[in-house]
């Protein structure tokens, strides 16, 4: 049995296919399908398909990315802004009496002649590899440099951390134990105090009082490779205890608050009810419910621990990688401060990231979908 079609003529209707009569691919008045290779919708059908069936594993991927466009948006602001600075290393290192063509001897050799693209391409490639090139001023490997002062450097953040973490979670639910008594009145206080202090005030008063006037404390702050693991404790007892006092306030403060936050919640009023103590409130209900912002906040202080250093380093001459960088910046060697820079944000941006990818696994919606 046969019909006409509008274009192709006589058409079959019992099913069977007719090359003689072919259908059109296109009927009039419906457009064709579009081809998914050609406008990027598989892949974004597989990207959807897999958000959908692993979420968790999406959100880690995404946060993955961010960082590492993140970080790569870093580096090109720190090598555009070290190279937008005035002046330049050739007239810093050969004085105002030197002549154009001695400054224009030194720009060759250290290629400073070259396009700034060519420049930050040779750099940045070098630096995925771990190669920061060649100090400038000491002709040293910047990276043979960065490794001996980032231990130190990380060595300091991890006593700091060690200390102020656990002591900063203890008081935020102590607090919360006893809030709007005296026990939480007088740690606000004291944490209003310390936050309001900068960290070179409070690292001149603990050298005036137990460096200068009890001499129970050392300093300057040095530390050498030939030292033991205790003279090297009580090398950094006042640095310690500097970044300590700095970053343990705000984390106590952050803790508080987010443990009081979830006390208002409807479980914890039928843990109440059920005659729990306070205590037990707070650590078994409370306190895992509230670790996702208490993780951002304990990240955020590492990472001010790893990047803030600066100031304290250069307090109590500490041999780290802020002062390191100080150094590099008076002499104004642009490798080392490159270096130590894009270290820094990295230290930054990941720890950052680390701490979101910790807030997304504790969030049990994300761990089991529905």
């Amino acid at each position: 049995m046969m019909e006409s079609g509008p274009l192709t003529g006589p058409v079959p209707t019992d099913g069977t296919a007719d090359a003689s009569h072919p259908r059109s691919a296109e009927p009039t008045g419906v457009p064709a399908k579009p081809n998914p290779a050609a406008n990027g919708e598989i892949a974004g059908t597989f990207w959807r398909r897999f958000t959908f069936r692993r979420p968790l594993a999406a959100l880690i991927l995404q946060r993955l990315g961010l960082s590492v466009g993140l970080l790569f948006a870093v580096s090109l602001m720190i090598f555009g802004g070290i190279e937008a600075l005035p002046g330049d290393f050739a007239t810093t290192y050969l004085g105002q009496s030197a002549t154009p063509q001695a400054v224009e001897n030194i720009r060759k050799d250290l290629g400073l002649d070259k396009p700034w693209t060519e420049r930050y391409v040779s750099w940045l490639g070098g630096a995925i590899q771990g190669d920061f090139g060649t100090s400038w001023a000491s002709k040293n490997s910047v990276g043979e440099q960065i490794s001996k002062r980032l231990g130190n450097s990380l060595f300091l953040a991890f006593f700091a951390a060690l200390i102020s973490v656990p002591l900063a979670v203890g008081l935020g639910m102590l607090a919360v134990q006893f809030r709007n008594r005296l026990p939480d009145k007088i740690i606000n206080v004291i944490s209003l105090a310390a936050i309001s202090l900068p960290e070179f005030f409070v690292g001149y008063l603990l050298i005036m009082f137990f460096a200068v006037k009890f001499g129970i404390a050392t300093f300057p702050a040095t530390v050498y490779d030939s030292m033991s693991f205790t003279e090297r404790l009580s090398a950094i007892a006042l640095p310690v205890a500097t970044l300590v006092l700095v970053v343990l306030a705000h984390m106590m403060r952050m803790t508080r608050a987010a443990i009081l936050n979830v006390m208002s919640s409807a479980y914890v009023e039928t843990a109440e009810l059920k005659g729990l103590s306070m205590f037990r409130i707070i650590a078994r209900h409370a306190a895992p419910n509230a670790v996702a912002p208490v993780i951002n906040v304990i990240a955020l202080n590492l990472a001010y621990l790893v990047v803030g250093v600066v100031v304290v380093e250069v307090v109590f001459v500490y041999p780290g990688m802020g002062q390191y960088m100080v150094d590099a910046v008076t002499v104004r060697d642009m490798p080392v401060v490159q270096a130590c820079g894009l270290i820094f944000a990295a230290f930054y941006i990941f720890l950052n990231m680390a701490a979101d990818i910790l807030a997304i696994i504790a969030n049990p919606r994300l761990r089991h979908p529905r």
